[in-house]
């Protein structure tokens, strides 16, 4: 589902006696679909003002008992008046559907950032926690519980603001009310007082920022698990772990939010309400009165150091060559360290050598290569283990590239192909030291620990085939 905030609220729209109709709008793309609704883009006809269009089926809303719900949301949509949350514009209905005209998200969900990058870097999640803070804040203080706070429901505007969504499961609080009563969440940020008594309450949703946080920062939830039964589970336990890179001030806060007991997070009512949170160190340096207009910062990968060893690997090089590591990484320096030796096994043979005998080379590499079962009888142009990193999660792969030319990867213990990197003619391979290097797609950048310290030669090999292609 997608929507933002491009232009001035106009209170008046919402429930007005000035209907408008679907012939009032060109509807383009799907933006977002749900159990009982679609987004689409919508263009207004006469101002050409852009929306998200809301359309939610009338006949599977009653079949499916979910009226509750929609009228919910739109009770919750009228109240809300703030930067970072959609706008409900207007609303209309005909015979089959009803319509809420929202404002636009240009920029979508930050899910798919975490998935392009694997991992926001510190100022990043810095960041975009904060404007999450400041929404719950003002939330919070309409007495309204989200309930299903999650990174799919937080949108990028164009500014790449947040945009918090889907308020379908939300709960407005009644006079004295400090909770809600039912099950809603999604498993992975679901609070343990949902799952033990079915209740949540406003720091339910703290909960859900310490997670999202977690996530941010590592590529993945602190829950994470094959199912719902585990992860609930492993919520119930409080059963998660910090990787190694974990930056200190986060790791400090994050352990204040994620508490079994709702009342002892920090940021909730009774540990002092939002200022002790705002206050913490890893917030330190953010204007909270200008978050609305600071200009958000680019969103970056965080790669912290995977070990000493790496550190020592980028750093001496800078040092010894009084400039960042690139592309035109000295060969001779290589071979200074034994890594450039043309008899070294790991060393890939060039696109001209491969072209040569390929059918001779093929049977070979059927007979002899474990390998070979993966490819779609595609030439093996180079192949090594590496750590296929998300954040800060890595998983030791088999990196396998072919004359096709394709990037396969594939796990080596169970001996299963496991996906393969998207071959386009945008992507470029980067350096970062002897271990490490970077595979940038147009949707996605892949990072990829050698442990062998042949980073070199990878890079240099794939750029050659990505060049090939490219004049082919």
């Amino acid at each position: 589902m997608a929507s933002s905030t491009g232009e001035a609220s106009n209170d008046k729209e919402v429930g007005s006696d000035l209907r408008k109709k679907r012939e009032d709008f060109e509807f383009g793309k799907i933006l977002g679909e749900g159990s009982y609704s679609t987004v689409l883009l919508a263009t207004d006809k006469v101002s050409k003002k852009l929306y998200a269009m809301k359309i939610l089926s009338k006949h599977h809303i009653v079949k499916e008992k979910k009226v509750p719900y929609v009228k919910r949301e739109k009770d919750v949509l009228v109240k809300i008046n703030h930067p970072f949350f959609v706008k409900l514009f207007f609303t209309f209905q005909d015979k089959e559907n009803l319509y809420y005209g929202l404002s636009l998200a240009e920029k979508g969900e930050i899910l798919d950032y975490i998935r392009r990058v694997g991992s926001f870097d510190e100022h990043g999640s810095q960041f975009y926690s904060a404007e999450i803070i400041l929404a719950l804040e003002y939330l919070h203080s309409l007495d309204i519980i989200h309930r299903d706070l999650k990174p799919e429901n937080i949108l990028l505007n164009n500014e790449m603001h947040i945009q918090i969504t889907d308020f379908g499961t939300a709960k407005i609080l009644e006079d004295g009310e400090e909770r809600a009563n039912s099950f809603v969440g999604t498993a992975e940020y679901v609070s343990p007082e949902l799952l033990q008594s079915k209740v949540a309450y406003k720091s339910s949703d703290i909960w859900a920022l310490g997670c999202i946080l977690y996530q941010l920062l590592s590529g993945r939830p602190p829950f994470h698990a094959p199912n719902e039964y585990l992860c609930f589970q492993k919520i119930t336990k409080l059963e998660y772990m910090f990787p190694d890179g974990f930056p200190d001030h986060a790791k400090d806060l994050i352990s204040k939010i994620l508490i079994l007991a709702p009342d002892k997070r920090i940021g909730c009512e009774q540990m002092g309400g939002y200022q002790p949170l705002k206050t913490h160190k890893f917030y330190t340096g953010i204007d909270w009165a200008k978050l609305p207009e600071t200009q958000p910062p680019q969103i970056l990968p965080y790669l912290p150091a995977k070990s000493k060893d790496d550190q020592a690997l980028t750093s001496d090089y800078n040092i010894m060559n009084d400039r960042p590591l690139s592309d035109d990484f000295d060969e001779r320096f290589l071979s200074a360290f034994g890594l450039g030796d043309p008899d070294n096994p790991l060393k890939s043979s060039s696109s001209a050598s491969i072209t040569s005998n390929r059918e001779t080379k093929l049977e070979r590499q059927a007979k002899e290569s474990p390998w070979h079962q993966f490819v779609n009888n595609e030439l093996i142009v180079k192949s090594g283990l590496v750590d296929k990193r998300k954040g800060l999660f890595s998983k030791r792969r088999q990196l396998i590239l072919t004359d096709a030319p394709r990037l396969y990867y594939v796990d080596p213990v169970a001996m299963e192909l496991k996906g393969e990197i998207p071959w386009n003619h945008r992507m470029h391979v980067e350096l970062k030291n002897w271990r490490i290097f970077f595979v940038h797609t147009p949707d996605r950048t892949y990072y990829l620990d050698d442990p062998t310290g042949h980073s070199q030669q990878w890079v240099n090999t794939i750029t050659e085939w990505i060049e090939r292609a490219r004049s082919s």
